[in-house]
């Protein structure tokens, strides 16, 4: 099992800057992937960033340019946010692939005013 929990959100003005941690716990060995996805009302949820155990990362194209996933081994993944826009606000959940299992956080709000 993995845990989950993201920490970070909050509201900011549209070209502001937000960064987002999710920090891990139980069995974080054997890591596939980790990664950020997003849903905003309405919509289906979308992926933002992932990272692979590799390292090798992949963004969305909404995001890239602005947007910057990072991991401190598998304990800690960040996503730095800059240059938010309005279309950007959203919950924002961790993801981590694990043998096969999907594993999400609860969420965190990502408000962006204009």
């Amino acid at each position: 099992q993995v845990q989950l929990v993201e920490s970070g959100g909050g509201l900011v003005q549209a070209g502001g800057s937000l960064r987002l941690s999710c920090t891990a716990s139980g069995s974080i060995f054997s890591i596939n992937s980790m990664g950020w996805f997003r849903q905003a009302p309405g919509k289906q949820r979308e992926m933002v960033a992932i990272i692979t155990n590799s390292g090798t990362t992949n963004y969305a194209d909404s995001v890239k340019g602005r947007f910057t996933i990072s991991r401190d081994n598998t304990k800690t993944l960040n996503l730095q946010m800059n240059s938010l826009k309005t279309e950007d606000t959203a919950v924002y959940y961790c993801n981590y692939l694990r043998l096969g299992r999907t594993y999400w956080g609860q969420g965190t709000q990502v408000t962006v005013s204009s």
